[in-house]
């Protein structure tokens, strides 16, 4: 009897250490989630996962830049006169954000702030080369985490003039 019971006690110890093993490496392949960006127009909110980022670590060189080249899979409308809200998480305001429109630095310096207000109307200027502008329809809005002169993060979203 007292070999049957040992041998229960022995599976049963077993199973556990199984099952806690198992449950380890499910939790070690989940991957962290990326931080947020997210962009209010007036009481509507959208919210993009970072489309470059390696857990905090500065991106290649190579990397960043073809990163900043990819399409947005997120879209904003933004209407006459709207502003653009854009939040960051704190981690990303600390190091500082860039704001690139269409490929181009919109700000000169890096942003350290959880959130900035833009005027939405001037996403949508299009300079030529004799000084005066066109409007666009759409432009790519890009989130540059930045820490010195290192990339750390790039979000993308699509900015669609409305009416």
């Amino acid at each position: 009897m007292s070999y049957a019971i040992s041998r229960r006690v022995l599976r049963s110890r077993v199973t556990a250490v199984g099952a806690a093993a198992l449950g380890l490496f499910a939790l070690s392949a989940c991957e962290k989630p990326t931080p947020l960006v997210t962009a209010t127009v007036n009481s509507e909110s959208v919210t993009t996962e970072a489309a470059c980022y390696d857990d905090g670590k500065t991106l290649p060189t190579g990397e960043a830049k073809k990163c900043l080249g990819e399409k947005a899979g997120t879209t904003v409308r933004v209407g006459a006169g709207d502003k653009l809200r854009l939040g960051v998480e704190p981690d990303t305001a600390e190091t500082g954000w860039l704001l690139v429109v269409d490929g181009r630095p919109a700000v000169p310096d890096p942003i350290h702030k959880t959130y900035y207000t833009f005027n939405g109307d001037a996403f949508f200027q299009q300079q030529s080369a004799g000084g005066g502008g066109k409007a666009k329809k759409t432009a790519q809005v890009s989130v540059v985490q930045t820490e010195g002169k290192d990339f750390k993060s790039v979000w993308h979203l699509d900015l669609k003039k409305s009416g």
